[in-house]
């Protein structure tokens, strides 16, 4: 009898592993390194459109990727930041700084900058994290196959320095019924100021 409240807490704890790993894509850290590749797949500048804090798109630039090493990225980014973004982990479903998040605003890559989202296409998917139809710009991302846990999803990632944001799913909301699942720890949300609100009425 004793053993018993303790079994179930480990199998809730467990369930909970797994639907985060379903929602919105835990993945174990050792295959991640196959994201970093060589030269050939992943070249040393990409083209990106830069965008203002505003939201006002400034056009297409070429830029070098960031690359770091792992102690420079530990350095620079919270433990829990560098778990998911560099190693590919999941925040617990709910505890996202962005999920119940109505500022208007874009977000950026925690790690480098990159803008990533507009809270124009943010939605709330029920799933716990935070999610958006379709990214600020195609160009600024970009998607992997993700065969973990037995899975297959679609890994997404941010084009600049290639941190791991989340999984796209196709079950999004019209028009484009699609779901770009997120981690909050992933992103840097910027606040449209006042003047650019007025430009864009």
């Amino acid at each position: 009898m004793a053993d018993g409240p303790i079994d179930r807490r480990r199998f809730i704890v467990v369930l909970a592993a797994c639907a985060g790993a379903w929602g919105c894509g835990a993945r174990r850290p050792e295959t991640r390194a196959s994201v970093a590749g060589d030269d050939k797949q992943h070249p040393r500048t990409v083209s990106l459109v830069e965008f203002s804090n505003s939201g006002a798109r400034q056009g297409i630039v070429l830029t070098g990727k960031v690359v770091k090493t792992e102690a420079e990225w530990k350095r620079a980014l919270t433990p829990v930041q560098f778990w998911v973004t560099r190693q590919a982990g999941t925040e617990v479903a709910f505890t996202g700084q962005y999920n119940d998040w109505h500022q208007d605003g874009i977000f950026r890559c925690v790690c480098c900058g990159n803008a990533l989202f507009s809270s124009d296409a943010k939605f709330n998917s029920g799933t716990g994290w935070p999610s958006f139809g379709a990214p600020i710009a195609e160009e600024n991302i970009e998607t992997h196959t993700d065969r973990g846990f037995g899975m297959e999803r679609v890994e997404v990632l941010c084009r600049k320095c290639g941190a791991h944001l989340g999984h796209v799913f196709d079950d999004g909301p019209p028009p484009t019924h699609l779901r770009y699942c997120m981690n909050s720890v992933a992103l840097a949300f910027h606040r449209r100021d006042e003047e650019a609100q007025r430009d864009r009425s």
